[in-house]
């Protein structure tokens, strides 16, 4: 049975993007899947690392929890809105206080390489666009994908890692969002 961790990084409970999280997670339910839920917004800890990798900060208990759960799967899906062209700063946040060294990655001592701590898991990016995904990449260069996935993701060793875009969302209507859920349903199902 795989084991899937399904990482929410939208603030706003009342966005596409929960949908998109439900979708996925009773897709994967279906097809056996043993599925937990880190939403992002309803964690309480301070989202800013405010002395940098100079001094370690506690991690409080949601975080803890939320790094168990990571530990955990074997698959992280990462739902979350391009805003400004990266991640939203809750997110941002969620990241730059838990992927820690000696958590997530290892230095190695008097060399430029590192240990990839996070090794044996894959992982899928789902993110939400108000324009289409082939204009983000083609224009943009897509940074909030470079940033998850190359600069995170497989810094720490989670490999391979998909990307799946949704939108134009902005002015979407309902019969194109209900498309987009069965699509990820059936990511979820395919457990991709």
């Amino acid at each position: 049975m795989r084991k899937i961790a399904i990482i929410n990084g939208h603030p706003n409970k009342d966005s596409f993007n929960f949908g998109i999280a439900e979708a996925y997670k009773e897709g994967a339910g279906k097809s056996g899947a043993e599925v937990k839920v880190i939403t992002i917004a309803e964690l309480n800890f301070d989202p800013v690392l405010h002395f940098g990798y100079q001094k370690r900060m506690e991690l409080e208990p949601d975080l803890l929890k939320a790094w168990e759960i990571i530990q955990w799967a074997d698959h992280l899906v990462w739902i979350h809105p391009v805003w400004w062209g990266g991640l939203p700063a809750l997110m941002k946040g969620f990241i730059d206080r838990l992927f820690l060294p000696g958590f997530a990655y290892q230095y190695r001592e008097n060399s430029v390489w590192w240990d990839k701590l996070l090794k044996g898991k894959t992982g899928h990016i789902i993110t939400t666009l108000d324009q289409p995904g082939w204009y983000y990449w083609l224009l943009y260069g897509r940074p909030s994908v470079n940033q998850l996935k190359k600069s995170t993701l497989e810094f720490c060793g989670v490999q391979p890692v998909k990307v799946t875009y949704i939108g134009i969302i902005r002015n979407s209507a309902e019969k194109q969002r209900a498309q987009w859920l069965e699509k990820v349903r059936d990511l979820g199902r395919r457990q991709k």
